[in-house]
């Protein structure tokens, strides 16, 4: 039997990890586009079967491009996540190019591999999910650069889904507040630890967006708001 296959970026820590875990439990096929090679060799330990690490920058054309040719011979790639962000919280003023290049990161590698998976899917019977935050719905103070980032995958994903409404190309976007992950280890000036500690489960994070793309045959769910409490 040929293999399911679920492709997700940044998917070796934090929400994306979760989701290669409940993903591989749900019997997919994972393979995980990641530019951490100490952390993708840890989970080459940890996952012994139905499963796959690529590592690299998905904002290299070149790697993502290769890199979902080779899983489309490992079989039907039925799902993409887009994952991976970076960030950084600063006043207005305190921008600066680096933290921009950072920033737009996830949403260059976002369009890079949706192109490339539709490619080579012939743009048939694909799931891309497109994992954003509550920032992409509102402006949030101190969060200007990571609001226009948000915005821009937002739109990114409106348009891929009118551009393939009626076929069988699916996209779904995922709105999530505040996550407990090592996300804001790097922004510790913005989100103390204890604050960060009361933020949402990943793990049940993980469990509501893959439960709604994966288990309904004659439906699907085009938006995700998971709101904290």
């Amino acid at each position: 039997m040929e293999k399911n296959i679920l492709i997700i970026t940044g998917g070796s820590s934090g929400l994306g990890l979760e989701i290669v875990k409940q993903a591989i439990d749900k019997n997919l096929y994972v393979c995980n586009l990641s530019r951490n090679k100490q952390k993708c060799e840890k989970l080459d330990t940890m996952f012994q079967s139905n499963y796959k690490n690529f590592v690299g920058d998905i904002t290299d054309a070149d790697f993502v491009s290769n890199s979902i040719k080779e899983i489309s011979k490992l079989g039907n790639i039925s799902y993409l996540i887009n994952c991976a962000e970076k960030a950084c919280f600063k006043m207005p003023t305190e921008y600066n190019n680096s933290d921009i290049d950072i920033s737009l990161a996830g949403l260059k590698g976002m369009i890079l591999c949706s192109t490339e998976a539709l490619k080579v899917t012939n743009e048939q019977n694909l799931k891309i999910v497109n994992i954003m935050s509550s920032a992409a719905l509102k402006g949030n103070k101190n969060e200007a650069l990571y609001c226009a980032t948000k915005w821009g995958e937002r739109g990114y994903t409106e348009s891929l889904k009118a551009a393939y409404k009626g076929t069988t190309v699916k996209v779904i976007g995922v709105y999530p507040g505040g996550m407990n992950t090592e996300f804001w280890n790097d922004n510790r000036n913005y989100v103390s630890e204890e604050k960060s500690n009361s933020f949402m489960n990943p793990t049940d994070v993980a469990t509501v967006i893959l439960d709604n793309i994966t288990n309904y045959k004659n439906l699907n769910v085009a938006d995700i708001i998971i709101e904290r409490n």
